[in-house]
């Protein structure tokens, strides 16, 4: 197990992403290792969300803080699920030569990402659960950090895609410098010519672009389009998973009747914060 976390301490310092790192065209992680820290973050963070059950009106209810910790983690394996295909299919729609497997990869770093990002915030929500008694304000806080950790997440995937993307193509290496002018009689007063330009040096984080190398507008669109749709996939998910707070005088339930969407009820939780 402590092997798998260095695994993810290599993703989060950018280790495993840099340039010389994907020189084979993929990111070398160990998947099912890096599930099963996906799968104790994903719990981690589910206690801390289902403390708010602890202190609501009628009596803790330990069983919603057992299923919030179950159904966190389950709830990014079934988005992982949902929407590995398409991103496979976008992936090869933009010329890219990535295997299925290299996708898979790719994705599960990023979940991992997600993951660690969201039990770093897990101290904060639990705080907060203990220290107020208002139920729109935990929906609403909690909104914003899956919002936080997604964004971090998907960036990421964005990035090393475009890391891959280069190391693929040999375009990981910097173009060379250009010659210097030289003059044979140089005129009296004269300024001479700028050094050439340094050498793009490496990103040093998981989360820096490469500079000078960017991808078509197009190549953008199309993975953007993709965030855009695992972003949905996910909100709704967590609709359909839900309750993971739990509501204060409401029994416990371990899925609600399906009404409504995920929308609608971030903007009755705002209107309820602040009415």
């Amino acid at each position: 197990m402590l092997q798998f976390v260095r695994e993810l301490d290599r993703i989060l310092r950018g280790d495993a992403t840099r340039m010389s790192a994907l020189r084979r065209g993929t990111i070398e992680i160990p998947v099912g290792g890096l599930s099963v820290v996906i799968l104790w973050l994903g719990m981690l963070y589910g206690v801390c969300m289902g403390c708010f059950a602890l202190f609501k009106g009628g009596g803790p209810s330990w069983a919603q803080l057992l299923a919030t910790a179950i159904k966190v983690p389950i709830l990014f394996f079934l988005t992982l699920i949902i929407t590995f295909p398409s991103l496979y299919v976008f992936n090869a729609l933009v010329g890219s030569r990535l295997s299925l497997l290299s996708v898979l990869r790719l994705l599960i770093a990023s979940m991992a990402v997600m993951l660690a990002v969201l039990a770093s915030f897990g101290p904060i929500v639990a705080f907060f659960s203990v220290s107020t008694t208002s139920y729109p304000f935990m929906q609403l806080l909690n909104v914003v950090v899956f919002a936080v950790a997604g964004f971090l997440g998907l960036k990421f995937l964005l990035l090393t895609l475009h890391r891959l993307d280069l190391a693929q193509n040999g375009l990981d290496q910097p173009p060379p410098p250009a010659a210097p002018q030289v003059f044979a009689t140089p005129p009296e007063g004269d300024v001479p010519a700028p050094p050439p330009p340094a050498a793009a040096q490496e990103p040093a984080g998981a989360l820096d672009r490469m500079e000078g190398r960017v991808f078509g507008s197009n190549v953008m669109t199309v993975f953007r389009f993709w965030v855009v749709v695992f972003g949905l996939v996910g909100a709704q998910m967590s609709w359909v998973m839900r309750p993971f707070i739990g509501s204060p005088g409401a029994p416990f339930q371990w899925f609600r009747p399906r009404t409504g969407n995920f929308f609608e009820a971030v903007l009755q939780a705002l209107g309820n914060v602040f009415s």
